[in-house]
């Protein structure tokens, strides 16, 4: 059964889930007397909640099916049906499924205990894949049919910080009662991916359990941004500075380092720092790229003002003399 088909039977019949047998039989009679055929002739939406409520109480008037559903929820008819290979018991330890619309609200209702800084688990899903061997590294996270797949493996977005991701952060995380620790190493970016070995999902058709892929997502950052592998700054300078040349005090992960800037360098022109960007998976730092934006003066004074007029007035230089000749 699909999660959008799982039915409350609890809530159709109006009743909570430590309702008695005598009390689900009562509630019953009075909605079968209400949505009964008889009484609503040509009524097709009493005669849909007619039959909803008759499967509702076939299913909890019979303690066994009742069990069933209060610790499978919508998976209760495969353990009522019995699984590949036998009428085999499961024993879920006593765990509750009942409470989860899907394997996707499972897991995502893992996540939400995390602890962590603003996980987000709503895009979470799963694949039936092997086992793999292990985590700890980033990898591009290709799945291979080996044809005889055990296990069900769940993806879920782990947000972290820019200083997270740049110097690496161990995160505590907590699975119900179960607390693990992963090690997120220095690096991740926006699509680098962990593997938790061994705490995925349950498969309640055979109780094998699979792993747990964390998809990291790098929480913006209002002066650092990413192009490829290359880290990447945006710093403004002034008209002179632009026309002249001159040293500027520019940020990177490591703090403020100076850098000079030729004569005549243009807004959008991209000055490379070489050593100062991210951290690679395979050692070492890839480049900083300092992207210039000349920024006029908004507010001037007198004396400024008079200055950029007489620059104005004896001008030689014509940014735009190569339009001229530009036609369709």
């Amino acid at each position: 059964m699909a999660g959008g088909d799982f039915k409350d039977y609890y809530g159709i019949l109006g009743v909570n889930k430590s309702a008695t047998a005598e009390e689900i039989k009562q509630a019953f009679r009075k909605l079968a007397r209400k949505y009964h055929p008889d009484v609503n002739p040509g009524n097709k939406q009493a005669e849909a909640k007619f039959k909803e409520i008759n499967e509702a109480y076939e299913v909890l008037s019979d303690p066994d099916k009742r069990k069933k559903y209060d610790q499978f929820g919508q998976y209760w008819k495969q353990a009522d049906q019995g699984f590949p290979g036998g009428n085999v018991g499961v024993d879920m330890g006593g765990f509750d499924f009942s409470q989860y619309g899907s394997f996707d609200d499972f897991i995502n209702e893992l996540l939400g205990r995390f602890g962590t800084t603003n996980t987000r688990s709503g895009q979470s899903y799963y694949r039936t894949s092997p086992s793999g061997t292990g985590f700890g590294g980033f990898s591009d996270f290709g799945f291979q049919d080996s044809g005889t797949a055990t296990a069900q493996d769940g993806e879920a977005v782990l947000s972290i910080t820019f200083s997270e991701a740049f110097h690496g952060v161990q995160k505590s995380l907590r699975l119900g009662s179960e607390v693990i620790n992963v090690r997120i190493p220095a690096g991740a970016k926006t699509g680098s991916r962990l593997r938790v070995r061994g705490k995925g999902p349950v498969n309640p058709l055979n109780q094998q359990r699979g792993d747990l892929y964390l998809k990291v997502e790098l929480q913006s950052h209002p002066f650092f941004q990413f192009e490829g592998d290359n880290l990447v700054c945006e710093v403004p300078i002034t008209p002179d500075e632009a026309t002249l040349g001159a040293s500027v005090d520019v940020p990177t992960p490591d703090g403020m380092v100076n850098v000079k800037l030729p004569a005549g360098v243009r807004s959008g022109q991209s000055l490379r720092l070489r050593g100062k960007g991210w951290p690679q998976p395979k050692g070492g730092r890839g480049d900083q790229l300092v992207k210039v934006a000349i920024a006029p003066p908004k507010d001037l004074t007198p004396q400024e003002r008079e200055l950029y007029e007489k620059i104005r007035a004896i001008r030689t230089y014509n940014p735009r003399s190569h339009l001229q000749n530009i036609k369709i």
